[in-house]
């Protein structure tokens, strides 16, 4: 006999939590375990005022990032779009299943917001790559510069930290061409070009 799936099962209510539709092995999970964030928090202090409009929570923008960055996705639009389709990658970032995911403008407003004219996102990006990839999960053959894979068999002369510096730069470079393309759309001037800040002891 011919077996004939009921769709009822779409409209169904069923009380769960976000965890668990998360598998143990998922990995959201073992990045949420190698890397603690908070050193971020202390790393930006000094670019916040007392007051004003509270923004998206700067650890969330900086996942929003890895999500992009260690699956692969091809922009920041197609991962925000993916994110709000995936239990996993919202349970990543502590979002519930029924909370908006922040807008692709929400994110370039952020992002200008707290990173325009710094090397700032470069430092928590590069930071974040190497705890990633000193964990073991993010294989050098999987890092991308240039618009193309780069086995680390062919880069003797580069170590695996060097490799991840320069793909970190250059995936800052992507993220701000997008942004850049999107503030054009909207007749606004291109992001400022980065400086150097002082990085905390």
């Amino acid at each position: 006999m011919m077996g004939r799936k009921d769709k009822i099962s779409k409209t169904q209510i069923e009380m769960l939590s976000i965890d668990s539709l998360v598998p143990s092995d998922h990995l959201v999970r073992k990045l949420d375990n190698a890397i603690d964030m908070d050193f971020i928090y202390e790393l930006v202090e000094d670019l916040y005022s007392p007051s004003g409009v509270e923004s998206v929570d700067l650890v969330v923008l900086i996942k929003l990032n890895i999500i992009q960055y260690v699956f692969e996705i091809r922009s920041m639009r197609q991962t925000i779009k993916e994110i709000e389709v995936n239990s996993a990658y919202r349970w990543y970032l502590g979002y519930g299943l029924t909370e908006k995911i922040p807008h692709f403008s929400t994110f370039s407003k952020n992002y200008q917001r707290r990173f325009r004219g710094t090397d700032i996102f470069e430092q928590i990006f590069f930071r974040i790559l190497n705890e990633v990839s000193d964990n073991g999960l993010l294989s050098t053959e999987n890092i991308y510069i240039d618009g193309t894979h780069i086995k680390a068999n062919a880069n003797i002369h580069k170590t695996e930290k060097e490799i991840v510096e320069v793909s970190a730069k250059y995936y800052q470079e992507l993220l701000e061409k997008e942004i850049d393309e999107d503030r054009n759309r909207r007749g606004k001037k291109a992001l400022k070009k980065k400086k150097k800040m002082k990085q905390k002891k």
